[in-house]
Parts: C-alpha cells; structure tokens; sequence
C-alpha cells in the first residue's frame, strides 16, 4: 500500500535527515514517556484516526494497514535502536508528532487513490 512507494522512501529520507535529533541531549518534560513508547503511542493514535476517517476500508484493507504500520514501527526501532528506551525530548517528540501525521498522510492518499 505505502512502503512500496516514493513517499515512503522520502519519509525515510526525511528521517536520516533529522537523526541529529536523537543523537544529542535536550530538554525532557517530568514522566516522559521513552522514544519507542511515544512512537508506538502516537502512530496508533494516527492508525485509529486513519481507519475512523475511512469507514470505507474492508477487513482486508484494515489487516494490511496494520500489517505496514508494523513494519514502519519496526524500521524506526532498527534506525533509532540506540535511544529507544531513552525518555523522549521535547524536540524529538515533535519530530515523532510530525513523522507519524505524514505516515498517516501516506496512507489517506493510498486510500483515495485506490477508491
């Protein structure tokens, strides 16, 4: 549906544009969740935001998006490995904010373009 498209390889691209992001201290809020919680926290939030704007997707549709967004959470931890269990800074929960509404993005425009 989405990993197999040009956006996805920019989506990828934008990411190693921003690893500095992740390399370096900033300011972490009191109880902050850790990298790989807020990623798996806030791209579902998205996947349920997704699937409740599209009242159109079969089970079919719903299993495959599922089944991509696993494999999107997956190569965040692979290229993120070394801070995933960090609490997340300010600046990168911004990053993760903003990454995961452009994955939810990729995946409006494959609905509708498949519709």
């Amino acid at each position: 549906m989405v990993l197999d498209r040009q956006g996805y390889d920019d989506l990828v691209m934008y990411l190693t544009q921003n690893l500095a992001l992740f390399e370096k201290p900033g300011q972490i809020k009191p109880g902050a969740p850790t990298v790989l919680e807020l990623i798996e926290d806030v791209i579902a939030e998205n996947v349920m935001l997704l699937c409740e704007q599209h009242t159109e997707l079969n089970t079919e549709q719903r299993s495959q998006i599922v089944r991509e967004v696993d494999g999107i959470v997956y190569d965040l931890q692979e290229v993120l490995s070394s801070v995933t269990n960090q609490p997340v800074t300010v600046e990168q929960h911004a990053f993760i904010d903003e990454f995961a509404g452009l994955v939810k993005n990729l995946f409006d425009t494959a609905v509708a373009e498949s519709a």
